[in-house]
């Protein structure tokens, strides 16, 4: 797919650092992208249908720390859904701080309502904390498992560990996502922050989490996957007595 991990260096220690220090509270993660905030839910749910999800489970990267919401990434994902055409509502789901026990711990709220499809962005964290790496696969690995069970596809986004924990854990670390994907048939991003990670200009001035141009840049690298999944996706739907999972 052409990705490099160049820029990494202290740079991915810096960034990884800023995942898990700098967190905005936990209520104010898991908007829905584009969502209206001065309309009350229960007078949006009778104004019109719900649309299926495409559900972006993530830590602050996903959450848009330092944005504001119609920055982050998701809510990019979802100008880019509606000028496609296509008919889904992208759900931010990112909690700062999140490692992806975390991202475990909470995905049956993530995959409420009608979700067809599952970015996983998570893992950065755990590389930060030098978690054991088979606790990081087993965590991935279970939640593609219980979003796969439910019919729904999963795109998974690839982290870099910090390379100061040493070759042998910032490898294994790297091919966990590797693994993952071909032995659960998912697609696969290598690194979620190509392109963005250790260009000042592309960073908040934490040089940690994404500036509005470097949010746009991840929502790239997700959108040339994304497309033709949710494509697909549609023309499923599109079919008589389509349901959730067909």
């Amino acid at each position: 797919m052409g990705f490099t991990f160049r820029g990494l260096g202290c740079v991915a220690i810096v960034l990884l650092v800023g995942c898990a220090t700098s967190e905005e509270p936990k209520e104010s993660a898991g908007r829905v992208a584009g969502a209206d905030p001065t309309v009350d839910a229960g007078e949006a749910a009778t104004a019109a249908p719900r649309r299926p999800r495409i559900v972006a489970l993530g830590d602050s990267l996903t959450a848009g720390l330092g944005l504001s919401p119609a920055q982050a990434y998701p809510n990019v994902l979802q100008e880019r859904v509606d000028a496609a055409g296509l008919n889904f509502e992208v759900v931010n789901a990112g909690v700062s701080g999140d490692t992806s026990a975390g991202g475990l711990s909470r995905l049956d709220w993530a995959l409420e309502g009608d979700v067809r499809i599952l970015i996983v962005a998570l893992g950065g964290n755990d590389g930060l904390r030098g978690l054991p790496v088979e606790e990081v696969r087993r965590n991935l690995a279970t939640i593609i498992e219980v979003a796969q069970d439910r019919g729904i596809r999963v795109v998974l986004a690839g982290m870099e560990a910090p390379p100061n924990l040493g070759a042998a854990y910032t490898t294994g670390f790297r091919s966990v996502y590797v693994d993952l994907a071909e032995r659960m048939d998912v697609l696969l991003i290598p690194f979620l922050l190509q392109g963005v990670a250790g260009v000042p200009d592309l960073n908040q001035s934490d040089g940690i989490h994404p500036t509005e141009a470097g949010a746009a840049i991840i929502s790239d690298t997700l959108w040339a996957v994304l497309r033709p999944l949710a494509e697909e996706s549609a023309k499923v739907m599109a079919q008589p007595g389509s349901s959730p999972g067909s």
